[in-house]
């Protein structure tokens, strides 16, 4: 008996969809040179100097010209100012940040309703279906950018494709303000010649274990087999295997299910005794609660997060067998918590975290009609009589 090899179809692109993705230039940092043009040209820092705050303080973001130093968000200011010591720190302005990112939605609601935030600075949008009936997904693009330029005073940089990674390949592709189209018949050549760090989701540890594998680019990724993939990078092999063939089915949604619900604070001066920890637990939990009922969401897993003083930084759960019911049992499993990991540094940050979310079902209980509560009030006064 001769077996044959088994050929399996190359799996099918959905090519039929216009996605744009959208992501603003150094926004925080951009919109305080807008603000303030003595900052043009100048690096620029967003985080309180280090000298205000005794070398405390992490850099939210950080412009060009700043990252020409090495600068980059979620660096300690202490070590942006060894960097750049000539740099402009200037305090977030959250408030701002939040005002013009309500506008720039704005703007991309004039073309289309079908938009996902992925945060303050950066959306997708699905511009198959149009406002403007617009048949070139490149022509909306550079609308919108034309709109935010000229409304917001800003860039961004966009990215075109028939898919949500490839999209957001290309907004990153030819930054500060420019923009990326990958039609649908150029897709291959591009991810072919793709340096594997620029597929999105691949972090520095799996790009040194893709080297190891002779792995090094699109190309290599490709002539890699599927099952190999999965068994080396498990769920991430087999949308790899996908994603560099141009495949990505997942939908621009405009209302994203939140995994967690969390709210954390970085103190300026170091916590250090007891009662201001516990003081900070408390507040935390009433956020994360109020935050938990405003989307009708409950979970039973804690998550306290700690960063210390000397930057190290910590992340402990806690499973439940129920749900979490009020505010007071979630600051106590906080608490306890934090009684297992405590030591003697002061503390700089403190986060709780509630992760695997279910949305809260109420039940409806009948309640009696009031002809009937009606009638047994009659005849509980009838029997108090006898």
């Amino acid at each position: 008996m001769k077996y044959g090899l088994l050929l399996f179809d190359e799996p099918k692109r959905d090519t039929s969809r216009k996605i744009i993705h959208i992501d603003m230039d150094a926004f925080y940092a951009s919109v305080e040179v807008r603000e303030n043009p003595q900052l043009k040209n100048k690096p620029v820092i967003i985080a309180r100097h280090p000298k205000e705050t005794g070398g405390r303080g992490v850099v939210a973001t950080a412009n060009y010209e700043a990252r020409k130093f090495g600068i980059h968000s979620a660096m300690s200011a202490q070590k942006a100012f060894e960097l750049c010591p000539h740099g402009a720190f200037v305090k977030p302005n959250f408030e701002l940040y939040r005002s013009t990112s309500q506008h720039m939605h704005e703007i991309f609601q004039r073309y289309t309703d079908t938009i996902q935030p992925l945060s303050l600075d950066e959306a997708y949008l699905d511009v198959t279906n149009n406002k403007i009936n617009q048949k070139s997904a490149t022509i909306i693009a550079e609308r919108i950018r034309s709109d935010i330029k000229e409304e917001l005073r800003l860039t961004c940089s966009a990215g075109v494709s028939y898919n949500k990674f490839l999209a957001k390949i290309a907004s990153d592709f030819d930054k500060p303000d420019g923009i990326t189209v990958i039609p649908p018949d150029k897709a291959h050549a591009f991810l072919m010649a793709l340096p594997i760090e620029k597929f999105h989701g691949v972090g520095i540890k799996s790009v040194e274990k893709m080297h190891k594998l002779g792995i090094y680019n699109g190309q290599d990724l490709y002539h890699k087999d599927e099952l190999d993939l999965v068994k080396q990078f498990g769920k991430m092999g087999h949308s790899l295997y996908r994603r560099v063939r141009g495949i990505d089915d997942s939908e621009v949604r405009m209302d994203r299910e939140p995994k967690s619900i969390g709210k954390e604070s970085t103190f300026t001066d170091n916590l250090i005794s007891e009662n201001d920890i516990i003081k900070a637990l408390r507040v935390l939990a009433h956020k994360v609660m109020f935050n938990l009922k405003r989307k009708q969401k409950h979970g039973k897993i804690v998550v306290l997060k700690i960063r210390y003083e000397n930057f190290e930084t910590l992340t402990r759960r806690k499973s439940l067998p129920d749900y979490i019911k009020n505010e007071d049992e979630l600051f106590q499993i906080a608490l306890s918590i934090w009684e297992e990991e405590n030591t003697q540094m002061g503390v700089r940050l403190l986060g709780i975290t509630v992760t695997g979310l279910e949305s809260v079902v109420y039940e409806t209980i009948p309640l009696p009609l009031w002809r009937n509560s009606y009638s047994e009030r009659i005849i509980k006064s009838d029997e108090d009589k006898t």
